[in-house]
C-alpha cells in the first residue's frame, strides 16, 4: 500500500475557549502519524508556537499553518477529504475505501456549529460512533483505524526528548542527536 500523508483542518478555531483542545488536536495528530494540521478560524498564534514547540522538541516533521478561508482550503486540496462527524457513515464501514482511496488525506475536525457547506465539499462523513463525544477521540480513533498499529510504533527523527516505555517508571532521556 503506498504510503499515506494525512493533514488535519481545525476548523472554526475560537482563540481563547479552543485553544487547548486545538492543541491537543495537533498534539494527537502529529503523535499518531499525519503530517500537518492546518488552523482556521480566529488567527491564535499562541496555539500554532505551542504545536510547532512540542514538535520541534519530541521530533518528526510536523507543519502547523493556518488558513484564513476553510471552503478554499476545502476545494484547493488534491486528494480524499473526511469530515468526522458523528452523522457520518460508520468508520468502520468505509476505512477500507479510504485506505485504498487515499495517498492524500485532508481530515476535518469541526469545533462549533460546523457549515453544512463542509457536509458537501468532503468526499466522506465519517462517525467513529453517533453520540456526542471529542473531536479529539474521533480523530486518534481515525488515524488508528487508517495506520493500524503503526500508529503506536512511529519513531520521530530529530527529538530531543525521548521516553522508554516501562511498566512501573518514568524514564525520559534528552537524545544525543
Amino acid at each position: 500500500m503506498p504510503k499515506m500523508r494525512i493533514s488535519v483542518l481545525r476548523l472554526g478555531h475560537r482563540g481563547e475557549r479552543d485553544k487547548r483542545v486545538s492543541t491537543h488536536c495537533g498534539l494527537v495528530a502529529r503523535a499518531l502519524g499525519a503530517s500537518e494540521i492546518i488552523l482556521c478560524g480566529e488567527r491564535d498564534e499562541g496555539t500554532e508556537k505551542s504545536i510547532e514547540k512540542i514538535a520541534e522538541k519530541w521530533g518528526g516533521k510536523f507543519r502547523v499553518s493556518y488558513s484564513s478561508n476553510w471552503l478554499k482550503t476545502l476545494r484547493e486540496f488534491r486528494g480524499i477529504k473526511i469530515h468526522l462527524t458523528m452523522y457520518g457513515e460508520p468508520l468502520m464501514r468505509v476505512v477500507k475505501k479510504i485506505k485504498k482511496r487515499g495517498k492524500k488525506i485532508l481530515v476535518v475536525v469541526g469545533a462549533g456549529k460546523v457549515p453544512g457547506g463542509v457536509y458537501h465539499e468532503c468526499d466522506f462523513n465519517v462517525s467513529v460512533t453517533t453520540q456526542p463525544h471529542s473531536e479529539i477521540a474521533a480523530l486518534a480513533l481515525f488515524l488508528r483505524e487508517v495506520f493500524g498499529s503503526q500508529s503506536y510504533e512511529k519513531k520521530f527523527a530529530g527529538a530531543k526528548i525521548i521516553v522508554t516505555p516501562s511498566a512501573r517508571s518514568k524514564i525520559v532521556e534528552k537524545n544525543k542527536i
